[in-house]
């Protein structure tokens, strides 16, 4: 292990987590101790059942239920849920489900101040982050605030159970994107990089054994700690290349978030892992391999994840709006991002030269 830089920061977010399984139970005296007596409970349509059971559990605290989320958070979505908020007079939203759902309630909080509690359902790590994105007109904005970040967060490995595999996996290198980022984001630290190995290596192992059996308990608490230390790594750090493309191609051309983290993310090692030794060892150690872009290429194909950005329906012609977007507001890269060296990166990832 390296020693890592003898002076650094590191901020830790006010956060309070509830851990285990069955600890959705505890919904109740969540919403008591954060003092929330009108809660709206956030979901998408298909996760309507397990919205209404967490309303159920919060009883007389539930003001009401919104099941409109949708991915990549549409102003449209947004305001509508904010005039819900306002029509049940709620103090306080209980978001329930992946990354579109908290992402929804970390939209009602910008702009009124609403605390939020989450019930994360998938991987996503999103709830560990004060980090927000709306999407208007074909563009996704994103920013930091404090506002943002949950109240609490409950993780109960019970709710995956019933996550598909193929959603597990892609929701899965989702979260591992957020801590191979990390790892030589401009504000990395070393506590910061011991969280993001032992959140790579906890998914990486417990990922093939949810594909073999999604409801093996064991390896789904595996899975979603490891989500959570993901998640807390995006949370401390700034984000790079890897994400602004994400963000690129969900906000412009609508593709699945979690499924575009997992295609992208071995052609954006392979770009930035060589500028970036002391992450690369990190990634190496944790996921016992000497080539980690081409590891995690063949693990995600192996598990059955999409193998290219093509597999998701962009085409080349789409790359010069994607180059254009991301040369225009470039996030921090440990290595400058030239467009002759975006094209290849990109024209890679449509491809899937990685994937065996």
């Amino acid at each position: 292990m390296t020693a890592g830089p003898a002076s650094f920061t590191y901020e830790a977010l006010p956060m309070r987590v509830v851990f285990g399984a069955g600890s959705l139970r505890r919904l109740p005296q969540e919403a008591e101790r954060s003092g929330l007596r009108r809660l709206l409970v956030l979901a998408t349509e298909g996760q309507r059942p397990l919205a209404e059971h967490a309303a159920a559990l919060l009883g007389d605290a539930c003001a009401g239920l919104f099941t409109g989320a949708r991915m990549h958070v549409p102003v449209q979505v947004a305001e509508a849920a904010r005039a819900a908020a306002r029509a049940v007079d709620a103090d306080g939203c209980l978001a329930v489900g992946g990354g579109s759902t908290v992402g929804l309630g970390k939209a009602v909080a910008l702009e009124t101040g609403l605390p939020v509690i989450a019930v994360p359902t998938t991987y996503a790590g999103s709830e560990m982050t004060p980090v927000w994105g709306l999407t208007e007109n074909g563009r996704k904005r994103t920013g930091r605030d404090r506002a943002v970040l949950p109240r609490s967060v409950v993780y109960d490995p019970e709710l995956t159970l019933r996550l598909p595999v193929d959603v597990s996996v892609t929701s899965g290198f989702n979260a591992i994107a957020h801590a191979v980022e990390a790892l030589y984001a401009p504000d990395a630290s070393p506590i910061v990089s011991l969280m993001a190995g032992e959140a790579v290596r906890s998914l990486a192992t417990a990922l093939p054994a949810v594909a073999a059996d999604p409801r093996d308990l064991e390896a789904r608490t595996t899975a979603l700690r490891g989500a959570w230390l993901c998640g807390a790594c995006l949370g401390a750090t700034t984000m790079s290349l890897h994400h602004k493309l994400c963000h690129i191609l969900g906000g412009t051309f609508d593709l699945p978030h979690a499924a575009t983290h997992t295609v992208l993310l071995p052609y954006v090692a392979a770009f930035n892992l060589p500028a970036a030794p002391d992450a690369d060892q990190a990634l190496r150690r944790a996921l016992a391999t000497d080539d980690v872009p081409r590891h995690l290429a063949r693990l995600s194909a192996g598990l059955g994840a999409p193998r290219s950005l093509a597999d998701l329906g962009l085409t080349e012609p789409d790359l010069i709006e994607v180059t254009a977007q991301a040369q225009a507001q470039p996030y921090a890269n440990p290595r400058p991002v030239t467009e002759d060296a975006l094209r290849t990166l990109l024209t890679d990832a449509l491809a899937g030269a990685l994937a065996p």
